[in-house]
């Protein structure tokens, strides 16, 4: 997945960031709760995990920020060093997904984002074929089918279309889709994803006449998403 994280204390946030680095997956950390909130309007993620008390918004304002403003329903956990019954309540009840409170140990943080990503996306992840009428993609092989016809693609057009069915609904950034599909510090720009994401949309037929959509958003990236006509 990949993750960000609110933590203004150095030391937690480079453990935590080595933790879920070291587990597969890729963490940017941000200090404080208004460069959080900047951020992550601009970028997309697949979890957001927040301290409380950090400085210009708190944890609890950063997530009515979130759910106010992130369309997508991304999960959020605290981990943090409140540990009142009543804080906790709030927390959930305000749309957090998971709390911990510090101090953490590494396997029970690594088993608690394993398991929000399982239940955010719907399983898609584990399986080795993916349907979405009229288009079958069988992971193993690696091959995409659509009304049963084999399309033909490169790997990496294979990948990208991967990743969007498995995040179909969910608006992802340039940056997302670089880091997740030509590595983490990728030296590419912004037109190698515009340029794949062409290929794809005209050799799979994305368009409403097919149930889908991939549309771009302007300075920030793409969505695949079923439509119906």
């Amino acid at each position: 997945m990949r993750i960000a994280l609110l933590e203004d204390d150095p030391n937690q946030s480079d453990l935590l960031k080595l933790w879920l680095e070291e587990a597969g997956h890729l963490c940017t950390s941000i200090a404080n709760g208004k460069a959080f909130t900047k951020h992550i309007s601009r970028e997309s993620y697949d979890l957001f995990v927040l301290d409380w008390g950090v400085p210009d918004m708190s944890g609890e304002e950063v997530l009515e920020w979130i759910r106010k403003n992130v369309s997508s329903p991304i999960p959020v956990m605290f981990i943090t060093a409140r540990n009142d019954e009543e804080d906790i309540v709030t927390a959930l009840e305000k749309g957090a997904d998971d709390y911990l409170t510090k101090p953490v140990r590494k396997m029970e943080v690594i088993a608690r984002v394993n398991a929000l990503e399982r239940r955010s996306k719907q399983d898609f992840t584990q399986r080795e074929k993916i349907e979405v009428e009229p288009y079958t993609i069988d992971v193993a092989q690696r091959k995409i089918r659509r009304a049963g016809v084999d399309i033909e693609l490169t790997l990496k057009e294979f990948d990208l279309a991967l990743f969007l069915f498995r995040h179909i609904g969910q608006l992802l950034s340039r940056g997302h889709i670089l880091e997740s599909i030509w590595g983490r510090n990728p030296d590419l720009n912004t037109r190698t994803v515009d340029t794949h994401v062409s290929r794809i949309r005209n050799k799979l037929e994305l368009t409403p006449e097919n149930g889908l959509r991939l549309s771009s958003v302007y300075f920030y990236g793409y969505r695949l998403e079923r439509v119906t006509t």
